[in-house]
């Protein structure tokens, strides 16, 4: 959703870095993904399509932090229940 964004700190040496990937339009998201020793951070369009990319060496990400926008109508999906998973409600 518009707004959401996903924050990248990055070892750079001596220092650390911090790049910022935001959903800047509406309908688009943020999504995350690590493969092969890289992540990557994408902005996609509701159909799917990749907007643009970051993609940084999984060994100097120090950290990965996802900051979605606060659903103010309760969108968000809630679990069905407040029940562990497998138990029984019946017994």
């Amino acid at each position: 959703m518009k707004g959401d964004r996903v924050e990248i700190v990055v070892d750079a040496g001596d220092t650390t870095r911090t790049y910022e990937v935001v959903a800047s339009r509406a309908g688009r998201r943020v999504e995350t993904a690590v493969r092969r020793g890289v992540v990557e951070v994408s902005e996609v369009t509701r159909t799917g399509a990749v907007v643009r990319t970051a993609r940084f060496m999984a060994n100097r990400v120090l950290a990965l932090v996802e900051q979605p926008v606060p659903r103010a109508d309760g969108s968000e999906k809630q679990g069905q229940s407040g029940r562990p998973f497998g138990d029984d409600p019946e017994t």
